[in-house]
């Protein structure tokens, strides 16, 4: 088995974060946790709650419709998570945040100083969070129910660019998005003929040089 030197913490906060159990623990996310590149804790904001109902949400202040998550618990979240990764960077996954590009997946894997991931939910959060965190993130302009699927999808970029998780250093840099803007060249497999839809000539022919200039001249 081969093992990273670079180990990344990755801690999610939120209502429903252990939703995202199965997901990590298939496929890439899998691979990572094993060779030691990643782990993932899924952190239940409630146990944060405050009162006997542990409450992590309260009505707007100036009134309107729906819940706000509290800061008080959020805070506490978060500081609980410093304690075993004081190093690590704090997301907060919000429409309001910046566009999250491969670039920004490629630097927080270049940090590798672990994430604590914020997943919103209801009508938002208490503002005064931002003063703990260190960068708001959006994955589109689109609204979600929660930060949930957000904050996976954060994870997932960041992680498979890290040290032998697709065990190869060049499989990332030919992907789509890799410069921000390009895609990928279109990909084929067998058969060649498929109900009379081709497979390009020139990818069959052999041509080393020919092959790669067609995938340049194909990437959009």
């Amino acid at each position: 088995m081969v093992e990273c030197n670079v180990i990344m913490k990755i801690q999610i906060i939120g209502l429903f974060s252990q939703s995202l159990d199965n997901y990590f623990s298939t496929s890439m996310m899998r691979k990572a946790s094993e060779i030691g590149a990643a782990s993932f804790e899924m952190i239940d904001l409630r146990d944060f709650g405050l009162g006997p109902r542990n409450q992590v949400d309260d009505t707007p202040s100036g009134g309107g419709d729906g819940m706000v998550l509290m800061v008080e618990p959020l805070v506490t979240a978060i500081d609980h998570a410093k304690q075993t990764n004081p190093d690590a960077k704090v997301l907060l996954m919000t429409p309001r945040g910046e566009t999250f590009k491969q670039s920004d997946a490629q630097g927080l894997a270049d940090e590798a100083s672990g994430l604590i991931i914020i997943c919103g939910r209801y009508e938002g959060y208490d503002e005064r969070i931002i003063n703990w965190v260190d960068e708001q993130i959006s994955v589109g302009n689109f609204v979600l129910t929660g930060g949930e699927l957000a904050a996976a999808i954060v994870a997932d970029a960041v992680v498979r660019l890290l040290p032998d998780v697709l065990g190869g250093d060049q499989s990332a840099e030919a992907e789509s998005f890799a410069d921000d803007q390009s895609r990928e060249h279109p990909q084929y497999t067998k058969p060649a003929d498929f109900q009379g839809h081709k497979i390009p000539d020139v990818l069959l022919s052999g041509n080393h040089a020919a092959i790669q200039k067609w995938r340049q001249d194909n990437q959009l």
